[in-house]
């Protein structure tokens, strides 16, 4: 295998993530995907991938690697560390072209919980049931359907990344506030008085939290006749109540069915949010409609949308060679007359 990147380093939980696995949660198989999906997508177009391609998923401890392969191109977005590279800093939110040998490590604490690296071109692993999502509970999907360890390989698909200049993109705009929720379906399971509680007070994410929910600490909710529904579906967002009375946001790789009532689901807009918090991390939360969700998620992508048409090439600092063939001005390199 020529044309990889080797692990010496995996990181505290890094694992291949791309937008998910549809359509099979009837069977018992969750979507998965990426905590951050617009850190992906944008990590992605940065290097020129489809927004769909596999990225590594970055949780709080970042990877070290070797490049093995003639040239790689990276991006790393979600967090404000950067790549070291050879020992020196590369802006997060941007491309880089690397050769042979390279370096690269990422942070060591991460500033959110989770970050987006892309490679252009993608990793050479086959689809299961038509994503490279890892699922590591079930032991399926990305690099032997496991968290990456020291000593991986993870080949690619390309030996070097297509011409053209490095790229760099805006920051995403993730919004502060109330995390949304459109309560339901068995709000009316918890008496009105602790309901009131949940949308006024703030809740604090445990260490608990990992790519299968939030479990959150606050004011106990109190269940209106017990705590124990018929198990029913379960959507990425929502909330659960078991009889702690503490509610767990479910994440990513939650459980496709569930018998604790569920209070809300959370507007899919601030699901990147939730993906990003850390264990420590206040949140306080806000009653929506489901048309007021789904016009948020309308705005959300085309402002996306617009980020990502706004990328361009990484502008080129000039050496000294250049600076002084240069035509300068108050500073600026050959100015345009007025």
């Amino acid at each position: 295998m020529s044309d990889c990147l080797v692990f010496d380093r995996p990181g505290l939980a890094t694992s291949i993530q791309d937008r998910g696995r549809f359509g099979l949660q009837r069977y018992g198989v969750p979507v998965s995907g990426a905590l951050d999906p617009l850190a992906a997508r944008l990590a992605n177009a940065l290097v020129g991938n489809d927004q769909d391609e596999a990225v590594l998923e970055i949780l709080a401890f970042g990877p070290r690697f070797t490049i093995e392969t003639a040239s790689a191109r990276l991006a790393l977005v979600g967090s404000e560390v950067g790549l070291t590279i050879n020992g020196a800093t590369v802006a997060a939110g941007r491309s880089v072209t690397i050769g042979r040998g390279a370096r690269v490590s990422v942070g060591g604490f991460i500033d959110s919980a989770c970050c987006a690296l892309a490679v252009a071109g993608g990793f050479a692993l086959d689809p299961v049931m038509g994503s490279r999502s890892t699922y590591a509970r079930g032991g399926f999907g990305g690099l032997h359907g496991r968290n990456l360890a020291a000593g991986d390989r993870l080949a690619l698909r390309r030996p070097a990344p297509p011409p053209g200049p490095d790229r760099r993109g805006d920051a995403i705009a993730y919004g502060d506030g109330p995390i949304r929720v459109v309560p339901g379906p068995q709000e009316d399971w918890f008496e009105p008085d602790s309901l009131a509680r949940f949308f006024a007070d703030p809740y604090e994410v445990t260490a608990e939290a990992d790519r299968m929910g939030l479990r959150l600490t606050g004011p106990k909710l109190v269940h209106h006749g017990g705590f124990n529904i018929v198990s029913d579906g379960i959507s990425t967002g929502a909330i659960q109540v078991p009889g702690s009375g503490q509610p767990i946001v479910l994440l990513a790789d939650h459980q496709t069915i569930g018998g604790y009532p569920k209070l809300g689901t959370v507007a899919s807009a601030d699901l990147p949010r939730l993906g990003r918090c850390r264990p420590g991390q206040v949140l306080r939360f806000a009653p929506i409609t489901v048309a007021a969700a789904e016009s948020l998620r309308r705005a959300q992508e085309t402002a996306f949308g617009a980020l990502i048409g706004r990328i361009g090439p990484v502008t080129v600092i000039p050496g000294p060679e250049q600076l002084l063939a240069a035509n300068l001005i108050s500073g600026v390199v050959s100015a345009e007359p007025p």
